[in-house]
């Protein structure tokens, strides 16, 4: 049986006690438990494109904090694993923190450090490196709220800043706070997209442009991450209506 697995992460910090930080060791307890098992790493828009292995693995991160260059990276070099990072293309030509809704209750606290992401220099070094850097929209707003004209602005300005800085095409998107609908999905293919993920949702039709991934949570082990997968597990029917979705 086929599986493809996608797992979402936000920061890698040992100390920053946010829902969506995984400490380093965690982190590396859940990627190594799972390459045990079977899986073989790809990136994202990689396993969306080429046929699966028979279990394979995609590790996303979301938002491109800097600690994930910091903690995350020297993990997935020793496990022999490429990642797929999506950038909100405001910030990493620029000094200002992440502070939209959500992070801005770190601002001022000694966790202030942890809103910093990735520079276009250090996501060229990854790049380098065999990543996929894809696109989070370009300043991380409610895409629900937006309406048709800046949410393609959103996800066009975003779409091509990734490529002008990268030197690659961007063919994948996440959508900001992982949740898409009809509307979303027909507006990240309209603008450019080949793929786009989700988060805490399952899959949906056009499929690729909802795909669904794992969020990983603070403090969850590699049985619970095991688990999770367990009830998610993507078989031969949803890789089957890919197919079908890029041969229509």
């Amino acid at each position: 049986m086929r599986e493809l697995v996608v797992l979402c992460y936000h920061g890698i910090s040992r100390s920053w006690p946010a829902e969506t930080t995984v400490t380093p060791a965690d982190l590396e307890d859940h990627l190594t438990d799972l390459l045990s098992r079977g899986y073989t790493g790809s990136t994202f828009a990689e396993a969306l494109t080429a046929p699966p292995q028979d279990k394979t693995l995609v590790v996303t991160f979301d938002d491109a904090h800097a600690s994930v260059l910091t903690h995350a990276v020297p993990v997935m070099d020793r496990l022999g694993l490429p990642g797929t990072v999506f950038v909100p293309t405001d910030y990493p030509g620029e000094q200002r923190l992440m502070t939209w809704e959500g992070y801005d209750v770190w601002v001022g606290t000694e966790h202030e450090e942890e809103l910093r992401c990735m520079s276009w220099d250090d996501l060229r070094e990854l790049a380098a490196k065999g990543w996929e850097v894809g696109s989070h929209s370009c300043s991380h707003p409610r895409l629900k709220r937006l309406d048709d004209e800046r949410l393609t602005a959103e996800l066009t300005r975003s779409r091509l800043e990734c490529e002008r800085q990268i030197g690659r095409p961007c063919h994948s998107f996440a959508y900001p706070r992982g949740t898409c609908d009809e509307r979303l999905a027909r507006a990240a293919r309209d603008c450019g997209y080949l793929f786009a993920a989700t988060v805490g949702q399952g899959p949906a039709a056009p499929l690729p442009y909802q795909w669904p991934r794992i969020a990983m949570r603070n403090g969850q082990d590699a049985r619970r991450v095991r688990r999770r997968i367990a009830a998610r597990r993507l078989g031969p029917s949803s890789l089957g209506r890919l197919a079908l979705t890029r041969d229509g």
